[in-house]
């Protein structure tokens, strides 16, 4: 994959803005909440957008706005995978902490077992807004639950337009052909990626690729709250970029210097979540609700590299604890409240946005809820590192040994699977090529111990990948972390490297 030259000049301008003693914008006069969007990707590598440095997808709109608020150029996600990570945004907490640190399964059948969902006593960030009179909608991915109880009109949404499912496809031409053929034969299972869309639990026939559904959509609950004159709080979740690759031409287009087949739909697709994203900004200035509107704009985990992505400078992809399977391109911006053009360096996580939410918004924290994120406020106003000391965690679950990576202040740890254990500084080194264990072998051992202390917080899976997978499980070869945590050993092999 091509590398950015544009990146050292990014990570250059963090280094030096972000010790920040900029002054905050001026506050909104009038005491209004502000209205909240979550722009979510599916899949986005790291490098495929402007702000990012992209070699070679141009997204303009994404750029304007992250060029006008914060940059988080070390922005993480609570797993590596959508379903956990998704888990984790809403419900404030890391998915292995709440017992779903497994996607859920793909097929419709399966997809709504009444076990397979968030459990219902977490209380899920929309509820607590739309305790305060806000106007909730999420649009787009769910992969939370399909069953009636996990649905997104009984998790806090007032308004849902989208699929239950992991994922679904772009042309509805094509997959309403699909389904129909499925259904006239008697099919009894029919993947999600072809079930028809739906608003509020009643099935629609889209006529829109489905990317620009999302994004009229969007759009469209935004005017309902204007007209109704109620904050907002709205959950984008694109399904954009991950596969199936699946572009309009003119998207694709738009790159004739891209010869890559899979690159070039791929940057079709970021291309027209970008257009989207400028059709809800002009909405907003329509409305005037620009100003007042806080958006924040994330991808659920790393880019899939086997699938167009580009995750440049970073090590890794979708679906390990590499930085480039849970890092993830980020920024904030609020006109109302941050100055323009700040970039912030330090760590933070998805896992912090309800926090934020909830002390922007003066939402109340629901009884008896506690959460593993930070208030990411003066982060945003002060640039104050919020983390600090405290450690930023990923785990995810292999047979005999599991990939596990912790995060605190410039310094990682991680395993991959059955590896040695290894320490990089990442802020220097953010491509994970140069080895600290060997010489900080007290420093990796103290920040080792603390990840094993706090997964003693995890609680048994809801579900797993397979029967095999519960099995291990139960006879404790998963995930086994008694291996997983030796350190001693694995030191003098990671020496040598």
């Amino acid at each position: 994959m091509k590398k950015m030259k544009s990146f050292n000049i990014v990570l250059g301008l963090a280094l030096s803005i972000v010790s920040c003693g900029s002054r905050a914008a001026e506050p909104v006069k009038k005491k209004t909440p502000p209205n909240i969007l979550v722009v979510l990707c599916d899949d986005l590598g790291y490098a495929d957008v402007g702000f990012n440095g992209s070699p070679d997808i141009i997204t303009p709109e994404l750029d304007k706005l992250a060029n006008n608020g914060t940059i988080f150029t070390s922005a993480y996600v609570a797993h590596s995978f959508c379903g956990p990570s998704r888990a984790a945004l809403m419900t404030g907490r890391y998915p292995h902490q709440v017992g779903v640190p497994f996607n859920l399964h793909s097929n419709s059948s399966e997809a709504d077992a009444d076990n397979m969902g968030i459990p219902t006593n977490e209380v899920f960030m929309p509820k607590a807004l739309q305790k305060e009179g806000y106007y909730t909608s999420a649009i787009g991915k769910w992969h939370l639950g399909a069953a009636p109880k996990f649905h997104p009109n009984k998790r806090g949404f007032d308004n849902f337009y989208g699929f239950l499912g992991g994922g679904h496809n772009y042309f509805p031409s094509k997959y309403q052909k699909q389904y129909a053929n499925q259904v006239n034969a008697g099919a009894k299972v029919i993947r999600d990626y072809i079930l028809p869309l739906e608003h509020n639990g009643k099935e629609v026939k889209e006529t829109e690729y489905i990317t620009d559904a999302l994004s009229r959509e969007a759009a469209n609950s935004i005017k309902v709250a204007a007209k109704n004159k109620k904050p907002f709080f709205i959950y984008l979740a694109y399904n954009a970029p991950h596969v199936p690759l699946e572009a309009k031409k003119e998207d694709m287009d738009v790159f004739p210097e891209i010869k890559d087949k899979d690159r070039k739909i791929y940057a079709g697709m970021v291309y027209a979540l970008d257009r989207g994203v400028g059709k809800i900004v002009q909405t907003l200035k329509e409305t005037n609700q620009f100003d007042n509107t806080i958006i924040v704009f994330l991808s659920d985990n790393g880019g899939n590299f086997d699938h167009g992505a580009n995750n440049y400078p970073l090590k890794g992809t979708k679906g390990d604890t590499w930085e480039g399977g849970f890092r993830v391109p980020m920024f904030v911006h609020w006109p109302a409240k941050i100055q323009r053009g700040q970039i912030y360096k330090y760590p933070v996580s998805a896992l912090d946005l309800y926090p934020t939410f909830l002390s922007l918004s003066k939402a109340k924290l629901p009884k008896n809820k506690t959460l593993a994120g930070k208030d990411l406020s003066k982060a945003l106003f002060e640039g104050e590192d919020v983390y600090k000391e405290d450690m930023i965690y990923a785990v995810r679950y292999r047979h005999g040994y599991c990939d596990v990576a912790g995060r605190k202040g410039n310094l990682k740890v991680t395993r991959m699977g059955n590896e040695p254990w290894l320490l990089f500084d990442v802020e220097k080194d953010m491509g994970e090529k140069k080895n600290l264990g060997y010489r900080y072998p007290d420093k990796m051992k103290e920040m080792v111990g603390e990840i094993a202390n706090w997964t003693q917080s995890f609680v048994k899976p809801l579900w797993y990948y397979s029967a095999m997978d519960e099995l291990l499980w139960e006879e404790g070869r998963m995930p086994n972390f008694k291996e997983t945590f030796e350190v001693n050993k694995l030191n003098q092999t990671a020496s040598k490297k």
